[in-house]
């Protein structure tokens, strides 16, 4: 489990929060993440990273759209709710979930 950002990514602490938020509601209050910090475009097309932050679980973005250039940029994530520079809780708890039931 991985949160990719940028360098000085505003939304670094929030998507953090958020993310750990979603593993305890998901009943996986022991899972824990390290945070990459992405520091090129070459590392950027290597990791598959769409803009910062990004959570990897398993390796993969259960966010990223599919015709998405990886790039260094920041990253809005859209909901029901609107917009926001961090992904929505409830997807990211039921990705969280899928991910875990087929481990």
């Amino acid at each position: 489990m991985q949160l990719l950002v940028v360098v000085d990514c505003p939304n670094e602490d929030r998507a953090a929060v958020i993310l750990r938020q979603a593993l305890d509601e998901a009943g996986l209050a022991d899972v824990r993440f390290s945070t990459r910090v992405v520091a090129d475009q070459a590392e950027a097309e290597a990791v598959g990273f769409v803009g910062s932050p990004t959570i990897l679980i398993n390796g993969g973005d259960p966010f990223a759209p599919p015709t998405r250039a990886a790039g260094l940029a920041c990253r809005l994530y859209r909901d029901d709710a609107g917009v926001s520079g961090v992904p929505p809780l409830a997807p990211l708890r039921q990705a969280l979930q899928r991910a875990a039931a087929h481990r």
